[in-house]
């Protein structure tokens, strides 16, 4: 009966504790965001900050808008179920940083002003261009709000301690995950309408450290408690998760051999490849993560912050992989499935184990619980400002300014209209994820890295590196290869036809694979070449100029 009692105290602190550390991080968050509405004064301001941000600022910012909740909730939710498979997205996540460096970061820095549409519109017809350009912003952002949003609401559910049947305000498990996402998208939208982009940045670097400060005591604390011994943490998940020896090897959820049926076999087998060269290629294709190049005053300040951003993300997902295995070693299989079946409360539950274990019984466990939840938190409402933020900028810099008005547009207009689209964008990704709660929240990002990578990173790539390119080329590369993702999803088992799917009571799939850039990307990239040898159009000055510019950054903004 006392161990109850004390039981339910723990989880009504933790529940208390969280929420209060959630608000003080919010009341923060909305001061920097009400301070820098002060500053912004011009389009630039709400664009890129003013371009004021130092390389090691930007660096910092974009580990921000990186290490999303997919990234701490997802991957160490997967590792943690899956083992050695799972390992494959933060080695995927990582390696896709030396594609930005080496192939987009400063020459986009130099070429662009304020979106990806910048440089594909600057030798080409800037209408259609640039309406593609928007298009595509907006999917790839929707797919990757839909993943911290579902990350929210899973994570609420675990500190208000609300399982399947259980109640909280009068409200059931769904409903409350529901208001959760509702919440989190209604502050998003405060961040990005009133804050800009220097609110945005400022949010991302108080989020960054503090997700690196909790991902660093959560690890140390893991290898701790194994007397930093790695052989006896993995033993430990491996006998944990109920799959022995399997767990530590590839197969469980990629590549896995289904006997006397070959060609599952080889589906499975392809839909690893499809993830890594979706992961490794998508990086380079975010629109969020583009628009973060341009708030630097040099190309030399943009290769910097892409440095650091290496340094800061590649420590974290090394990180990921104490937590993970930490997760099934302490919490096991079992106990994370039962509270959320995709495991994207593996690290919170993590953290809860440890609280119990060096912190003293459960009120250890319900303050740091209450601490990572809080820092999960501030990683999902920075990502998706920063996205909220690229979409309404593509959406009024793109569409309105340079389409509908004819680059006619004044900057107070357009600062205006970037904010009603931002409203518009939240509430299309709030009722959207109150749909994909069943999926897991890497997975869900996964996609939206192979969407960037097959209809952004043809044209971003032949525009800056292909002569012959032109209008016809990259309208084609855009359509076709975004149309081919997002209709490969729709028909693969993520959406229907499988117990995780968003519909599991359906099935119209057709498509085997769960991830489709291994057929999407090559698409968009033949899409792009055969557009460009249709049309005649050739521009091979305005092309000589970019090289210039994209090279030296004489000319640019």
């Amino acid at each position: 009966m006392n161990t109850v009692l004390a039981a339910e105290a723990g989880s009504t602190t933790a529940r208390n504790l969280t929420i209060t550390l959630f608000l003080v991080f919010v009341a923060i968050t909305l001061a920097i965001t009400v301070w820098a509405s002060r500053q912004t004064k011009t389009a630039t301001d709400f664009y890129a900050g003013g371009r004021s941000f130092s390389g090691f600022q930007n660096g910092m910012a974009i580990g921000g808008d990186y290490m999303s909740a997919a990234s701490f909730l997802g991957i160490a939710g997967i590792i943690a179920l899956y083992g050695y498979d799972g390992f494959l997205y933060s080695i995927g996540f990582l390696v896709a940083w030396l594609v930005a460096l080496l192939l987009v970061a400063e020459l986009l820095r130099n070429s662009g002003r304020y979106t990806m549409a910048d440089v594909l519109a600057f030798r080409m017809r800037q209408r259609p261009v640039r309406t593609a350009a928007a298009v595509s912003t907006i999917t790839v952002s929707i797919f990757y709000l839909l993943a911290q949003m579902v990350g929210a609401g899973a994570l609420v559910a675990l500190l208000l301690g609300i399982k399947p049947g259980t109640t909280f305000l009068g409200m059931d498990a769904d409903t409350a995950k529901a208001a959760t996402i509702f919440l989190v998208g209604a502050l998003m939208i405060i961040y990005v309408t009133v804050g800009g982009m220097k609110g945005t940045t400022y949010v991302q670097i108080v989020k960054a450290f503090l997700l690196m400060t909790g991902a660093i005591v959560m690890t140390l604390l893991v290898l701790a408690k194994y007397k930093f011994n790695l052989s006896s943490l993995l033993g430990d998940a491996a006998d944990a998760s109920g799959k022995g020896a399997a767990f530590l090897e590839p197969g469980l959820r990629y590549g896995v051999e289904t006997q006397g049926d070959a060609l599952k076999t080889f589906y499975s087998k392809m839909d690893l490849l499809s993830l890594g060269i979706a992961l490794v290629l998508g990086t380079a294709g975010l629109p969020h993560i583009l628009i973060r190049f341009y708030t630097v005053p040099t190309a030399k300040a943009a290769r910097k912050s892409v440095l650091w951003a290496i340094g800061i993300i590649g420590t974290f997902y090394l990180l990921t992989l104490a937590l993970g295995f930490g997760a099934a070693a302490l919490v096991g299989g079992k106990a994370i499935t039962a509270q959320d079946k995709a495991g994207n409360t593996a690290a919170p539950q993590l953290a809860e184990a440890l609280g119990k274990d060096f912190f003293g019984g459960n009120l250890g466990g319900a303050t740091l619980l209450a601490i990572i939840a809080a820092v999960a938190f501030a990683t999902i409402l920075a990502v998706v400002a920063g996205l909220t933020l690229a979409s309404s900028s593509s959406l009024a810099h793109d569409f309105y300014a340079n389409v509908l008005k004819n680059g006619q547009a004044s900057e107070r207009q357009e600062v205006t209209v970037a904010r009603i689209s931002a409203l518009v964008i939240g509430l299309v990704a709030i009722v959207l994820s109150i749909f994909a709660q069943s999926l897991n929240v890497a997975f869900l990002v996964a996609l939206a890295f192979a969407v960037a990578a097959s209809g952004n990173l043809p044209a971003i790539l032949y525009s800056l590196f292909w002569k012959r390119f032109n209008t016809s080329g990259a309208v084609w590369a855009i359509y076709g290869g975004l149309l081919a993702a997002v209709v490969l999803v729709f028909f693969s088992p993520v959406v229907s036809g499988a117990p995780t799917a968003m519909f599991p009571e359906h099935d119209w799939h057709w498509f085997p694979l769960s991830n489709p850039g291994i057929i999407s990307i090559p698409f968009g990239f033949l899409c792009g070449w055969i557009g460009t040898l249709l049309s005649k159009e050739h521009d091979e000055e305005k092309y000589a100029e970019l090289e210039v510019r994209s090279l030296t950054g004489a000319g640019a903004h």
